[in-house]
């Protein structure tokens, strides 16, 4: 096989769009979004969607090209990343996949056992039972479904919380089981990447960016999402404290604080999963990125 998907993952804010458009250019080929929130359209600012200027340099593929209202999951990325992977490699042999959806870049090389298709039934049950009860009670009933993947998921984020409950419910087995630690093989080579910086510079670069988000106006796009709230794809850090302070439950500076510890909670949290794999290679990001690019292309391949 002379095909490669190239994996460049990493925490949130480690530096992964800049590096991925340069490789992209290097490569003469397109970029695949994996990350769960960039999916969405009229999200730009809270999501750090790449920019237009981004854009217009490589081509990218699974970014705001979805209603928030939309159902989207690991199930989804897997099938349309496959299909646009199969269709790319028709005009060329690379693609770079990049993004910390964790669980989507699992699913695409295969790390996941098939996830079930939720049934309407299911989805309905577990759904009522979060707007009748909540984001905690829905957390204890993950707790007592998998404790292993309660421990991993970022509780504060109800998408994965019910998703998970969802397909715990569907597979009659715990969530975390269906990382079996096998691999299912794939019709191309992939080299898997993780961009790691010191915790300390990590945290601050959180920070700069969420700082940065408000400068561009997120204050004002989450207004403009307010009527649509109780959207599953709005549930999460950065919108959710937004609509706190547009409630009066914080000041802006204090919704700007949470926004940055949650987010620190949850790239500690993509650390722990990453490191559970052994077909990662960890790169430092802070190294310049010529350098950087070279080590990525010396990396070897899993075929």
């Amino acid at each position: 096989m002379n095909k490669t998907v190239t994996i460049l993952t990493g925490p949130t804010a480690v530096g992964k769009t800049e590096l991925s458009i340069r490789l992209a250019e290097r490569l003469n080929c397109p970029i695949i979004s994996a990350d769960s929130r960039q999916i969405y359209k009229g999200m730009p600012i809270g999501t750090a969607q790449p920019s237009p200027a981004d854009l217009a340099r490589v081509k990218h593929y699974l970014i705001a090209c979805r209603e928030p209202k939309e159902y989207y999951s690991a199930y989804e990325f897997e099938r349309d990343s496959l299909n646009l992977i199969d269709d790319i490699f028709k005009s060329s042999d690379n693609v770079i996949v990049t993004g910390g959806s964790m669980m989507y870049i699992d699913a695409l090389c295969g790390l996941i056992d098939d996830i079930p298709t939720i049934s309407d039934e299911v989805r309905q049950l577990t759904w009522e039972e979060y707007e009748s009860n909540g984001l905690e009670y829905m957390m204890s009933i993950l707790e007592s479904l998998d404790p292993v993947y309660a421990r991993q998921v970022d509780a504060q984020n109800a998408k994965r919380v019910i998703h998970a409950v969802e397909i715990c419910r569907q597979a009659g087995k715990p969530y975390s089981e269906l990382r079996t630690g096998s691999r299912k093989q794939r019709p191309f080579n992939i080299r898997m990447i993780v961009l790691d910086r010191p915790r300390e510079e990590l945290f601050e670069r959180i920070g700069q960016r969420v700082d940065k988000m408000v400068e561009e106006g997120l204050v004002e796009e989450a207004r403009v999402l307010l009527p649509h709230r109780e959207l599953n794809s709005l549930n999460t850090v950065g919108y959710k404290e937004m609509f706190a302070y547009f409630d009066g439950a914080m000041s802006l500076d204090e919704a700007k604080e949470k926004i940055k510890r949650n987010t620190r909670v949850y790239a500690k949290k993509q650390l722990t999963w990453f490191k559970k794999s052994t077909l990662y290679t960890w790169l430092p990001a802070s190294e310049p990125t010529d350098i950087l690019i070279e080590k990525i292309l010396n990396t070897p391949v899993i075929s």
